[in-house]
């Protein structure tokens, strides 16, 4: 448990910011987080925020970055804790429990906010009826990569094999409902392709077969496939992104390559319990927002391939009810097991 002491400063926007102070202002306003009340003197304590994760991951590692610069705005320490376990699902339960007084926050990810909404039999949260989602901080983009042993060096190819060889092509994920699984069976109803989902107990295994020809493709996060891509050991072919990526500019979104109805990319989230003040919910999206638009942060985090991607909490409604409602189509059709 980490705790970041504050600095006096300013509370200036940057001219970068990524939304005007009007639609911050009028988006936060809309989002659904139960009646609002004065909170003289908020912050007046430290703050927490919960990541559901392990220590030295993207969700902690952003969360460590927006805590000490949003204990210097805030003027109080902000404490993160890692409460890591059920996929996410445990550190998520215990926000979701928490005071809706604007001290307990979560760093969140689809994992636990949206998928298992959609691949967990008996989830101990709702995610649209127990959190106000803030903003979302950062996206984190998938690519999809083949073998090399693929004779195909576009998309469209990739799927004429596919098509051309059906039931012979498999494809790894990280494990049975994670992300790179459902976006496999994504692919498979959009394409009309029938590759086999092979579940693999993490990535360093699944890299394996991939590599050795066990396995034909994957999708994998982007900033982690690409010194992969660029020695050799894999082909991109396409990101699941609206547009291309800085470090990755010559691999197509997939919308390019022809494929649409994917889904959205990855992100990170801010998440505070059901029934924060509005006035509250609003004060931590501005701050937030202005954190992700200062010059240094947004460098320091898209050197490390996760962009800042703010929203206002309306926005950010919409896209959880949105991916929601995506991957419990994409189980049913697939009839996937739920856990």
């Amino acid at each position: 448990m980490d705790t970041f002491k504050p600095e006096p400063t300013g509370n200036a926007f940057h001219a970068r910011a990524a939304l005007s102070r009007r639609a911050i202002l009028l988006g936060a306003a809309a989002v659904a987080c139960g009646p609002s009340f004065a909170q003289p003197g908020w912050p007046n304590k430290p703050l927490k925020i919960v990541v559901a994760y392990p220590p030295g991951g993207s969700a902690d590692t952003t969360a460590r970055q927006i805590s000490e610069r949003l204990a210097r705005r805030l003027g109080q320490p902000v404490v993160v804790e890692n409460r890591p376990g059920a996929g996410g699902r445990l550190g998520a339960q215990s926000v979701a429990r928490s005071d809706p007084d604007g001290y307990t926050l979560l760093v969140g990810a689809p994992s636990e906010m949206a998928l298992a909404q959609a691949t967990v039999r008996d989830v101990p949260y709702d995610t649209l009826k127990d959190f106000a989602p803030i903003t979302t901080v950062v996206s984190s983009t998938l690519m999809l990569v083949t073998n090399t042993q693929v004779p195909a060096n576009t998309l469209a190819e990739f799927i004429a094999y596919a098509k051309a060889n059906p039931g012979k092509i498999n494809y790894a994920s990280f494990g049975n409902n994670t992300t790179n699984h459902l976006y496999g069976e994504q692919l498979n109803y959009v394409a009309g392709i029938n590759s086999t989902h092979i579940p693999y107990k993490g990535g360093p295994a699944a890299w394996a077969d991939l590599f050795a020809g066990n396995v034909q493709y994957m999708f994998e996060n982007a900033f982690v496939a690409m010194p992969q891509v660029k020695a050799g050991k894999m082909k991109a072919l396409a990101v699941v992104n609206s547009q291309r990526l800085a470090f990755a500019p010559s691999i197509p979104t997939l919308a390019e390559a022809g494929i649409r109805n994917m889904g959205v990319p990855g992100w990170i989230g801010l998440f505070a319990p059901a029934r924060t003040p509005a006035a509250t919910v609003s004060r931590l999206h501005d701050e937030v927002v202005a954190i992700l638009a200062e010059p240094d942060m947004a460098r320091q985090l898209e050197e490390r391939g996760m962009p800042p991607f703010p929203n206002t909490p309306e926005q950010f409604t919409r896209l959880l009810e949105n991916e929601i409602n995506t991957w419990k189509s994409v189980v049913a059709r697939a009839g996937i097991k739920l856990e």
